[in-house]
């Protein structure tokens, strides 16, 4: 399925976005063996278990009114998930890179890394959403590209994308109930769409704290290419096993600023709370509706944890992913303390406003952001 075609005819500029899809298609594995009725199975099956989801969300969470969304659900492959996640990085990644191209064509020598960087950089680029885009099952796209670069019908704000093959592939090899486990992945995936139909400011916010972090950056092209290229030595071989006390920084870590990291704070705060509550609303409609949900996420939770290779478990903490796992588990933590505190109608404060979502201590300490937000005298 094509997504967002029109996006990429622009001139490349520090990125060639043209040739991040070409490679990261060209090198994304292919998918399980399916034959065109099982895909045009699994496609229907998907779409009407994300509709579906959307009821059971929202009677679970109490958020959102009668109406229903207005965002897309897409059902796409791995090269339409590496197209719409490159038209999203473009998006949001617009200022930082006019601002570094702007520095860049000041410099000497500037037209010659203008040539020759940008396609390095779609080069590296795409080896990294090939690598990604065999691994994700499902994703709320927030910053989806404006409404001319998308195909008639859809809209630029958000929309939901099930990747198919990933979701036939992890079911196989955990060996459980498809039925079962294409309702399950949607449950979490229709609760990220949920979060941001029913709380309308939260996209803005996050696209403000994100826009922030971006300005803050103040790193030379070249530089930053020299920190990626180091990242990537320490963490694939460039040092002894167990030499690094600290186990290594990702990419984001690399280019923080004192600012940055305040702000990425507060970011990695809201991140824990969005995939904390999809988790725990996941659990919390799926025994009602999914019938094997305990063995799923056994299962999967097992699949999470399990090693991996050391090429794998390099990206992974080069990414970032790592810390996207322990989200999962704090955010699920904190969400989870709050209901049995205060009940699902007191968590929902936590939707109020930017000042009520809670901090990153906050989510380590969810006793903190009760006593905060519902003035507990202890306060």
């Amino acid at each position: 399925m094509s997504i967002g075609g029109a996006a990429f005819s622009a001139s490349p500029g520090m990125v060639d976005w043209n040739l991040a899809v070409a490679t990261a298609t060209r090198l994304v594995r292919p998918g399980p063996d399916v034959t065109r009725d099982e895909a045009r199975a699994v496609v229907a099956e998907l779409r009407r278990h994300a509709k579906a989801s959307e009821e059971h969300v929202r009677g679970f969470t109490r958020m959102g009114g009668e109406e229903t969304h207005d965002t897309p659900v897409l059902v796409v492959d791995r090269p339409g998930w590496i197209r719409a996640n490159v038209a999203g990085f473009r998006e949001i990644l617009k200022p930082l890179l006019d601002k570094m191209q702007q520095r860049r064509s000041q410099s000497p020598g500037g037209a010659l890394f203008g040539a020759v960087g940008g396609k390095v950089t779609g080069v590296e680029l795409g080896m990294l959403l090939s690598f990604l885009a065999s691994r994700v099952l499902g994703q709320y796209e927030t910053f989806a590209p404006s409404t001319r670069e998308l195909p008639a019908g859809e809209n630029g704000g958000g929309r939901l994308l099930l990747v198919a093959p990933n979701i036939v592939h992890v079911e196989r090899e955990l060996d459980v109930q498809p039925h079962d486990f294409r309702l399950w992945v949607c449950l979490h995936e229709e609760t990220h769409r949920t979060q941001f139909s029913a709380v309308p400011w939260l996209r803005d916010h996050l696209e403000g704290e994100i826009q922030s972090f971006l300005a803050e950056t103040d790193v030379d092209p070249m530089t930053l290419l020299e920190r990626v290229r180091d990242a990537a030595q320490s963490l694939v071989g460039g040092r002894p096993e167990g030499e690094r006390e600290d186990g290594g920084h990702s990419l984001v870590e690399l280019v923080q600023t004192p600012a940055q990291r305040e702000i990425l704070g507060r970011l990695t705060a809201v991140m824990s709370l969005l995939e904390g509550h999809a988790d725990y609303v996941m659990d919390g409609v799926g025994p009602d509706v999914v019938p094997t949900v305990a063995e799923i996420r056994e299962k999967f939770q097992q699949r999470r944890q399990k090693g991996a290779s050391r090429l794998d478990m390099a990206l992974r903490k080069l990414l970032g992913l790592d810390a996207k796992l322990r989200q999962y588990r704090d955010g699920e933590r904190f969400v989870r303390a709050v209901v049995e505190e205060v009940g699902m109608d007191g968590f929902n404060k936590v939707w109020t406003s930017p000042n009520t979502l809670p901090t990153k201590t906050e989510i380590s300490k969810p006793a903190d952001w009760v006593a905060r937000v519902h003035r507990r005298p202890e306060a």
